[in-house]
């Protein structure tokens, strides 16, 4: 089965970035740029994995992980935020909404594959409707 990434960042270099890193594993991909809009990508698209900016037109990527993380149906979804928010309180902030994984920018083609396939690794199966 193939692994669907949405990935949510309004950086073009960035976004494209992590095209080409997720390309090369045959991933499924959505690209979403702006916070408006990726409520409605999740629960169309029902990624296996998020990639988070932080930092997004009209929504918040923090507050986005919050309301992902409140939704019985999307709950299960691990998300990695990547961000230039690189202190050590935004960390902890950024995790406490939810994020699973958390990377600051720039970053390596290794520590992006490294960090997602730790977090697909962990990830709880998602919960069935009885």
């Amino acid at each position: 089965m193939t692994t669907k990434v949405l990935i949510v960042e309004d950086d073009l270099l960035n976004r494209m970035f992590y095209e080409a890193v997720f390309k090369q594993r045959d991933y499924q991909l959505m690209v979403v740029d702006d916070g408006a809009d990726v409520m409605d990508a999740v629960d169309s698209f029902q990624p296996d994995l998020i990639t988070m900016d932080i930092h997004l037109p009209h929504i918040s990527g923090r507050k986005l992980i919050r309301m992902i993380k409140r939704k019985d149906e999307t709950r299960h979804i691990p998300i990695l935020a990547i961000t230039a928010y690189a202190g050590k309180q935004d960390e902890a902030d950024i995790r406490r909404a939810g994020a699973g994984g958390y990377l600051a920018k720039p970053l390596s083609i290794d520590t992006l594959l490294g960090e997602v396939d730790a977090l697909l690794e962990r990830a709880p199966e998602p919960e069935t409707q009885h």
